[in-house]
Order: C-alpha cells, then structure tokens, then sequence
C-alpha cells in the first residue's frame, strides 16, 4: 500500500508524536510506503494533503482525533481515495461511530477494505463527518477557545459554567427540506453521526450511511431543568423530554442571531448556514 500519513503534532498535547516513529515502523513492515505529513498549521497542513491526494495514495490516513479527521476530511470527500483513521484524540467520536476504536488501528490500515458512507456540506465549501452544533454547545466552544487555563476538558468545563449563567434560548429558525420551523431553544445539532464532545449522543439513532442528516433541537427550558437533563445525552436519553425534538433532513438551513457554528468540534462561522447530505461522498477504511 502507498500512505499519506497525516499528522496532527499537537493531538494529546504533544504526546501523539512520540506514537509516530513506531506507527510508521509497523506500517511499513506489514508491506506500506509511507509519506508523513505534518503542516505548519491546519491551513498548510490541508494544502499538503490535498496534494497528496492528488498523487491517488490507496489511502490518506489521519493520525490525530477529530479535529484532524475533519481537516483530511476536506481532501478526500468526494474522491476516491480513501479515509484511514488512526484515533489519537481525547474524542474520537466519528472513529467510535464506524467501530474503529478498541481495535488495532495498522491492522484495519493494512487490511484496506473501504465502507463507503455518507458526508455533508455546511456552508458553500466545508465538508463534516460528523455533528454541527449551534446554540449553547457552540456558544461554550467560542468561550473555551478563548481561554489559555485550564488545560483540557477541565477549560470546557469552566466555559460551560460561565455561558450558562449568561445564557438565553435563541430564536431559531430551521428549514427542513423546505418544512420551516420557528422556535426558541437551547441548542440545534445536525448529525451524520451520533455522538460529539467525546461521547454525547446527540442525535442518538443517526446512521452514516442512510442519506439522511438527524436534527436534534432542544427548545427552550429553564436553566434547571437544562442541567438536569444534560447528563441524559451521553446515554442518547435525552430524547425522551418533552423539550426536544428530532427528525431527519436531507438539507437543514439554520439561522439565528449571534449564534456561531461548529463542525466536527472545528468553528465554521455564523449562522445562516446550511447542511446538504451527500450519500456516499466518502470512503473509509473500515
């Protein structure tokens, strides 16, 4: 096999690259050539890729999490190389939705069988694998990023706390392959997969390969009612409280004031945007 391995030297704070060496070692002896890529920030890093991907490698393989798989994502969608995934971030969770986790990831490199599923676009040039979220989930995002402490989950943790004690139900309005909804709510996520945030099952019964996208919308509750029911989304329960609701679109289009989107746990940019299937857009080495 011929690789693209690419690389993302920041996944875990650092300490991916230490995994590098003995991975390269073990794909090449199991019969793979491999070319390693490692860009100087994800704008380089794409521009690499992409011209890997035109040289038509049996694979462009992402060593990082999802953030990295979403970035490689934008290379191959729509092509016909295929997706290698080598989960090395704190999430995983496009991996876990196709199986990928728990296992040993150079075997399922090495053995090259490809699953064609599905991919979407948001916006007019951005592909994602797996969940866009808007609303308190990406508003929490904007706050963590702005933050330099705490390290990790724990600068989530702190960003989720503060938008909390600021935050208001949004008026939503939602396009549904031309159905219009109108509401407020807390949070709207439009899934090809089911889980983000490393293991909150958002859109609990979505399935990467039904050419449909499921639509989670949480309307408006009060902040206690909000905070009891959160925990109920890492088991896919929330879907039982009077406040949510969930159906399927092939095309979803969000709009709202102030409220900026993220794909794949990577920021898109503000609302309106909207989300179109693509049955079948991507490979992936399964």
């Amino acid at each position: 096999m011929d690789l693209a391995l690419l690389v993302n030297p920041a996944a875990r704070g650092g300490r991916t690259l230490r995994l590098l060496a003995p991975l390269v070692r073990r794909l090449r002896q199991g019969g793979a050539e491999v070319s390693v890529i490692v860009g100087d920030g994800p704008a380089d890093a794409l521009d690499r890729a992409c011209t890997a991907v035109a040289e038509r490698p049996d694979a462009l393989v992402a060593f990082g999490g999802d953030g990295l798989v979403h970035l490689a994502l934008q290379a191959v969608a729509g092509g016909e190389v295929p997706l290698g995934i080598i989960p090395a971030g704190t999430g995983n969770d496009f991996a876990a939705a196709l199986g990928l986790t728990g296992r040993d990831p150079v075997k399922t490199i090495l053995r090259g069988k490809a699953r064609a599923i599905d991919a979407a676009r948001v916006g007019p040039d951005e592909w994602f694998a797996s969940v866009v979220c808007c609303g308190f989930d990406s508003r929490v995002n904007e706050r963590a990023n702005a933050l330099t402490w705490p390290p990790g989950m724990a600068r989530y943790l702190l960003a989720a706390a503060g938008e909390l004690r600021d935050f208001r139900p949004i008026p939503f309005r939602i396009t549904l392959d031309g159905r219009v909804v109108e509401q407020e709510a807390m949070l709207v996520a439009v899934g090809n997969t089911r889980s983000y945030g490393a293991g909150m099952r958002i859109c609990p019964t979505a399935e990467p390969d039904d050419g449909l996208l499921d639509v989670t919308i949480l309307g408006a509750v009060g902040k206690g009612a909000f905070v009891r029911s959160f925990p109920r989304v890492y088991r896919g329960g929330h879907g039982a409280h009077p406040a949510v609701t969930m159906v399927r679109a092939r095309t979803v289009t969000l709009e709202a004031p102030d409220v900026v989107a993220y794909a794949d746990g990577e920021r898109i940019g503000p609302l309106p945007l909207t989300c179109a299937v693509s049955p079948g857009a991507l490979r992936v080495l399964i």
